[in-house]
Order: structure tokens, then sequence, then C-alpha cells
């Protein structure tokens, strides 16, 4: 055996031998004469299978009608080379995501005599790639989701104040006014700011600013509660279904904030069906990670609801949880409905995913995380509209002047003389002077260097006989602090202050005569 014989048997012993790329020839016409073992380890076919059958069985049925086999040779030949990336096919019908090159053969006078074709399985390296670039697309969105609520936060907190002063301003001219007229333009302004205060909701829900009251919900008692208040926010042309898993996990929630989610996504269905159609809300236990969502683990409750309705044009659907963002028409709608479903699932400790064909319907899926804590029986009473104000003297602390006003009115309405302080160092001042303190009334966000929380707490320690009470328009890292204290969020009406005072009285500790 001459020394090139030699030569060409190691080499066609070591093509044979890799098994990491699938290395084999192909005639002029793209029928396979040649077969290695990794070859036969990435496409599944034996060499006795394949040898004589056209190379185009390796690509999918798609690319096959498409023309793509063909093209590849004719790009090799007129190139001398082709490299290309794509899905493939291997025997049992599975895909895998290959990297190939196919170069052209020629002998020694130049005469085309086939192709010689290197194919490697990129699957692995290709769903890294694209888990990170996901991770890569969340981590952007969750910054720039960051950014916005910062910046919806601080505006909701000043806005909550404008509307104290409207508010509260309103609820005393109702207690003083008799004309009708008159009553009915109060109304209007108590509606419309009411509506002010929905929409502050929903901007601090959004940027996780919103001070929330988790409870542990039963959701099947839940949705029988709540399906009332989604019928209500339909047309008649649409029907509802509601399917809930009677064995579905407990979920740790804001009730109101709950129900408000439900209700902004199932508007938002009634808005996308004009003609009428389906609303299905279900409710299911899954585990995470899944198909939808990478970036949470564990045992989860799935809320999916879905619509028949229009649909969402893809181009929106990364914009859709921005505030503000709307295709509705002018008047329509405000933008910041999905923005709080988002906050609140995010701070529930879960996500919100969505799913969406156009013309043929939507699916947003909210994943809250099982709670392993036994359900709540139901709300807490509230304390009863009959029970007595005790009276006496409240020292009012809030450094904005005008809110301060309005909530001295509010005060005098209830029958309270009103002592006021702009800071928690001018509180202590009034107390340690020994004046006669029957409730200190304090802002949680205040200048000077101490919080309300933090005025609170020396209340508690250095007189404890003194009921201390909170509000707030937006508290951020204070209200953390707070939890243990009652809190009036901004805007509050007459009712509430009233119910705040006698719950903060009747739990304050009282003097022992015995």
């Amino acid at each position: 055996m001459s020394i090139a014989e030699i030569n060409n048997r190691r080499f066609e012993l070591l093509v044979r031998s890799v098994v990491d790329y699938a290395i084999y020839m192909l005639d002029q016409k793209g029928h396979v004469i040649s077969w290695n073992g990794g070859a036969e380890r990435i496409k599944g076919y034996s060499e006795s299978e394949i040898i004589g059958r056209h190379y185009a069985c390796f690509f999918t049925p798609e690319d096959q009608q498409g023309g793509l086999p063909h093209r590849a040779l004719a790009s090799a030949l007129a190139n001398g080379r082709h490299e290309d990336e794509g899905w493939r096919v291997r025997k049992d019908g599975s895909r895998f995501w290959a990297s190939v090159v196919l170069d052209a053969i020629h002998d020694e006078h130049g005469r085309h005599v086939g192709f010689a074709k290197v194919t490697r399985d990129m699957t692995a390296q290709r769903n890294t790639q694209v888990a990170l670039a996901l991770t890569r697309e969340q981590l952007a969105q969750a910054q720039k989701m960051e950014a916005i609520g910062k910046l919806t936060g601080g505006v909701a907190h000043d806005f909550n104040n404008l509307l104290m002063i409207i508010n509260g301003y309103a609820d005393i001219l109702a207690r003083r006014l008799t004309d009708p007229a008159d009553l009915v333009a109060i109304d209007t302004i108590r509606h419309a700011a009411e509506q002010g205060r929905t929409l502050t909701r929903q901007l601090l829900a959004f940027s996780r600013r919103e001070p929330l009251n988790p409870v542990v919900v039963d959701l099947p008692r839940q949705f029988d509660a709540l399906r009332e208040l989604v019928h209500g926010s339909l047309r008649g042309d649409l029907e509802l279904t509601i399917e809930v898993q009677p064995d579905v996990y407990p979920v740790r929630v804001d009730v109101g904030e709950f129900e408000l989610a439900i209700v902004n996504l199932a508007m938002n269905a009634r808005d996308a069906m004009g003609q009428g159609g389906l609303l299905s809300i279900t409710a299911e236990n899954v585990q995470l990670p899944n198909a939808e969502v990478s970036h949470l683990h564990g045992a989860f409750v799935a809320i999916a609801v879905s619509d028949t309705g229009t649909g969402i044009a893809p181009e929106h659907l990364d914009k859709i949880f921005d505030p503000f963002f709307t295709t509705k028409d002018a008047n329509k709608g405000t933008g910041l409905g999905l923005s709080q479903v988002y906050g609140f699932a995010s701070r529930s400790g879960g996500t919100v995913t969505v799913r969406s064909v156009p013309w043929e319907g939507t699916t947003f899926t909210i994943y809250l995380p099982k709670s392993q804590e036994i359900p709540a029986k139901g709300k807490h009473d509230a304390p009863a509209e009959e029970s007595i104000l005790p009276g006496g003297r409240v020292l009012l602390v809030e450094d904005d002047p005008i809110v301060g006003n309005v909530t001295a009115s509010m005060l005098r309405e209830l029958d309270y003389q009103v002592m006021r302080a702009d800071n928690a160092a001018d509180a202590l001042d009034h107390l340690r002077a020994g004046v006669a303190i029957d409730l200190v009334l304090s802002d949680v966000i205040m200048p000077g260097g101490m919080n309300g929380v933090e005025l609170a707490e020396i209340i508690r320690r250095n007189y404890p006989l003194v009921p201390a009470l909170l509000m707030t328009g937006w508290s951020d890292n204070a209200f953390q602090e707070a939890e243990n204290w009652l809190v009036l969020r901004k805007p509050f009406d007459i009712t509430t202050l009233r119910q705040a005072i006698v719950r903060a009285v009747a739990e304050a500790p009282r003097e022992d005569n015995t």
C-alpha cells in the first residue's frame, strides 16, 4: 500500500471517528454518498439507511417547500462554499438547531464532482443565547418599570394632597349647605375627586408605593363574591364564565388591589369585544418556571382572564403595562388599568403575562405564589358609625399648611379642638410642655429628620395614654415601618376620619384607676 493510500485510509478513519460533527459527502445532485459516526449520532440514520437518499430529507417541510436545499447547493457551486444556520430534522422527526457548511468539491481537472457537508448540533448553545437574551430583556423591562415607578409615585403623592383639599372641603360644604343645586354640585366635585383617587391608587400600585394590607384569601370564595362586581362592569351582549378549581391554593394579597386588578382586566376585555363575545376567568394551580415565566420558581396560582376580542397588535405588546399607554380613543381610557395589574402582581410576589392573537382574542395571566397560611375568614369589622367620639383636643402634625387647614376643619366638624404642629419636633415640644392632648394625628412623611412613624414610636414609649393615628398620601420606606400602626390613606373623608379616630382611641391603653 502506497503512502498516499495509507494517508487516505487514515483520513477516512479520522472522519468516521468524529462524533461531534456530521461529516459526509454528496454527489453532484445532492445524494448522500458517505456517512460518519457524528452524522449517525446527530441525525439518527445509520449508513445503510441514508446512503443514496437526497440530503433534502434533513430539512424541515417548510424549508423543503421553499426550495432551500437546492438553493444551498446552487450557492455552494457558484461561490465555492455555503454557510447557514437553521432548523434541521432528525430521523425521529425531532428538530435541532444546526450550523452547516457546504463546500463544492472539484477534481484535479477542475470538474465538479460533488459536495462536502459538515453539520454541528447547536441546539444547546442557541437555547443558552435565547435564555440570556430573554433575561436581558426582562432586566431592561424591570429597570424601565422601576424608573417610571419612581416618577409616578412622586406625582401620585402630590396629587393625593391636592385631592385631600378638594375632597375634604367638599365634604365639609356638603354638611353645611341645604340648597339642592348646591348639593348636586358638591356630589359632582366628590365624583371627580373619587375618579382622581382611583387614578392615583393605580399609579401607586404600579409604582409599588401603595401601602398594601395583604391577607390570605380562599380564591373560590373570593371569586364568588367578585362575580357580581365583574358582571356589573360588562355589557349585556357579553357572556361571563368563571371557573376556579376547588383545590386552588390560597394566596396572600391585598383584597382591594386584587379585585381592582380583575375588574381592570375585565373592562379591558369588554372594550376589546365591541360586537359581543365571551369573557372567561379561570384559576388553577401551576408549577413555575413554565413556558411563559422563567424567573419565578415554586407553587403558584395562575388566574387567566381571556376574551374573544380584537387582540393586541404585536408592536404594542411590550408597551401595554407602561402607565398612560393606551390604544383606546380619547376619553375612553387612562392607560393606567394594566399598570395597576402589573404593579399588583409584582408586589404580591408574582407576575403577569399576556398572549394575544389579532382578531382572535387575548389572555392575561396573573401568577400569584401559594401561601402556606390558612385563609382569613373575612374582612376586619369596621368600627360602627354609631360609636361615640370621646372629643377633646387633637394635636395635628402636618407640614403642608393647606392640607393641614382642611384636616383641621374636618376635625372641628367632629367637635374636636385642634392644635397645630409643622413637624415632629414641634409636636414633641407641645407634649413635653404638658399640654393636654387626647389624640395625635400625624402625617408620615415630614421634613426635619423625624417622620411620623418615629414620632408615634416616641409617643408610645413616653406618653402611652395618648393615641397616635398616622396619615399618608405616599409613604414608601416609611410605611414599611408603620405596619403596626393605624394609617389613614389620603385623600380621606370625614366618615373615614371618624372611624379611624374611634378605632385609635379604642385600641389605646387606658389609665388604671384601681
